[in-house]
């Protein structure tokens, strides 16, 4: 997988996006063959406990980053740059080349479409995210309901286009501006929470698999409840344990 081959896929093939944190979910996606791999900020909430993705510190991604890499040695990963790890060209340009340098092809970007241009600029590849940016946001809300700022959304998105970006992700739109936008871009358009007209659609892998609870936003749907089998293989564990069951001799050294 490279940037120009998922340009190409925009209108003949669907790309699946699934964002993950470690090496043995990234082993398992690319063995799914899993188009693009990515290693969200939303490990914050998802696995390291914090309140908001802003916690999320360059060190964190370029440790999750590795992790991701060891599992998944030939998928195409982006990593996203943390919150306030791009408000100048400069820190921008050094934090991505970390991300690169600790196993990402390419990092992405929430907004900024002249930071993104200075990376593209300078050999990264970058990809754009609008509508709900959550490092920013001050609410939760779907964002591009009323037509000023749907426009709004619509023109950062061409920008971030030309801005050198080979995909956008669109966050929390209505689906017919998402549509919208999807049909205004030569390069591809990545859904969550944008409906089904985008050219793919990315979610967190702990979210299909039911593994993470604290919030369940409209647009994900569980493919499975991972939580209740580890909590019967837990409460199995703990019930042979304090009985004296395990380990019986099959488990024992001779």
């Amino acid at each position: 997988m490279s940037t120009s081959k998922i340009i190409s896929m925009k209108g003949n093939e669907a790309i699946v996006v699934l964002t993950c944190y470690d090496s043995n979910m990234a082993k398992i996606l690319e063995e799914m063959n899993v188009d693009i791999i990515l290693v969200g900020d939303s490990l914050g909430n998802v696995v390291l406990g914090y309140d908001s993705t802003r916690d999320v510190t360059v060190q964190d991604m370029i440790r999750h980053t590795g992790a991701v890499r060891r599992g998944a040695v030939s998928s195409f990963i982006v990593a996203d740059m943390p919150y306030k790890s791009d408000e100048t060209n400069e820190l921008a340009l050094m934090n991505a080349n970390a991300l690169i340098d600790s196993g990402a092809d390419a990092v992405k970007i929430e907004g900024k479409p002249a930071v993104c241009k200075f990376l593209s600029q300078n050999g990264i590849a970058v990809m754009g995210h609008v509508g709900l940016l959550p490092q920013t946001a001050e609410d939760y809300k779907v964002k591009g309901k009323e037509s000023k700022e749907a426009e709004d959304i619509l023109n950062m998105a061409l920008e971030l286009e030309k801005a050198g970006c080979f995909a956008v992700v669109l966050e929390s739109v209505p689906v017919e501006l998402a549509r919208r936008i999807t049909d205004a871009l030569k390069i591809p358009a990545i859904g969550i929470g944008a409906g089904p007209y985008c050219d793919g659609q990315v979610l967190v892998v702990n979210d299909i698999l039911g593994m993470y609870d604290e919030f369940k936003p409209k647009f994900v749907k569980r493919y499975a409840n991972v939580n209740e089998i580890i909590k019967k293989a837990v409460s199995q564990y703990r019930k042979e344990v304090k009985k004296g069951e395990f380990p019986s001799d099959e488990y024992s050294f001779k």
